[in-house]
């Protein structure tokens, strides 16, 4: 009896010992392991916006990350490349970004590179001193309303005493036809970004009469003649799970840029067939447009100031001024 009193003692103390060490003793934490990244994708508009990333595209510039270029037309196929996690960057006007990150769509501003784009143009014979010279006249610009050119308008026209649509007709259509109707003579104003622009008053067809950006920067009285009309955005849980990776793309993308500026014909050659329009073209819109790269923490104060006016000045230009988890920290 004493023996087995013995042996049902040593199986109890055994099993609390295994208890008691279960059950004090520290848990193995496992962190996962990130795999490495050999690829990402961009996703970029089909416009002037291919002159920047082309270097990159076309191989020109490289860097540790292999990267692929995509083009969108429209903010569906945006959209859906996000639902589908089939980009980590995107460049995007802000105002898009802004509407997007809005939605709940979890994407972060990394930097400004599109700084001037939009000219006010009028066909021969017709005069601009300012917004009142276009009173019972028509103004053309591209869809949609909201965007940068037709916000700064429609506040200057009220401003001037000028109720748009009364006073003044607003018109929207795609780019390529204001572009055809103004060369023919039919459209006394148009506001446009380049290379349309250019396209439009090519052969003496009309001139520009007022530059946006140096409007602006008279308007809200900033030192710079410039407004934050694209960046380049990132996914959040890419940047969060590979801010290394984050920084690197950031720095090819700038070196693509750099690129682009120093060897215009070749960026234009690379990107004819992206880009659709003639050399001559888009060589002299790029007088008329300014890219360069602004880290996001460096212009985030020009970019809430800017995104703060035009939601005051019109508000359906964007849902709302966004909080500052727009910023990538």
């Amino acid at each position: 009896m004493r023996k087995l009193i013995i042996g049902v003692v040593a199986i109890l103390l055994v099993a609390a010992g295994v208890y008691i060490y279960k059950h004090n003793s520290t848990p193995t934490v496992t962190t996962p392991v990130m795999q490495p990244v050999e690829e990402v994708v961009l996703l970029n508009p089909s416009g002037p916006t291919v002159i920047p990333v082309i270097g990159m595209d076309a191989k020109e510039v490289a860097g540790e990350l292999d990267v692929t270029v995509r083009y969108w037309n429209n903010n569906d196929e945006v959209l859906a490349s996000l639902a589908k996690n089939e980009v980590q960057f995107l460049v995007m006007p802000i105002s898009a970004g802004v509407n997007i990150y809005n939605q709940g769509v979890d994407i972060a501003l990394l930097g400004i590179h599109g700084w001037k784009l939009f000219y006010l143009i009028a066909k021969d014979g017709v005069e601009f001193e300012d917004w009142t010279s276009m009173k019972n006249m028509n103004v053309y610009t591209p869809v949609g309303k909201g965007q940068t050119a037709d916000v700064i308008m429609r506040a200057s026209f009220k401003e001037a005493g000028l109720e748009p649509g009364v006073d003044v007709n607003i018109n929207y259509a795609p780019p390529q036809e204001i572009v055809a109707l103004f060369k023919e003579g039919k459209i006394d104003f148009a506001a446009l970004p380049e290379p349309f622009v250019t396209m439009a008053i090519q052969g003496g067809k009309g001139q520009v009469v007022l530059d946006f950006q140096k409007y602006w920067a008279d308007m809200t009285g900033q030192s710079e003649e410039r407004i934050p009309i694209s960046g380049l955005f990132v996914t959040k849980q890419f940047l969060k799970d590979y801010p290394t990776e984050t920084e690197k793309f950031v720095e090819l993308f700038n070196k693509s840029i750099e690129w682009a500026n120093a060897n215009p014909d070749l960026a234009i050659e690379k990107s004819q067939d992206i880009l659709p329009v003639p050399p001559a073209v888009i060589k002299a819109a790029l007088e008329r447009i300014d890219f360069y790269y602004v880290p996001s923490q460096e212009c985030r104060e020009e970019v809430k100031a800017y995104l703060t006016n035009i939601k005051e000045l019109d508000s359906e230009s964007i849902s709302k001024v966004p909080d500052s988890g727009f910023y990538a920290q």
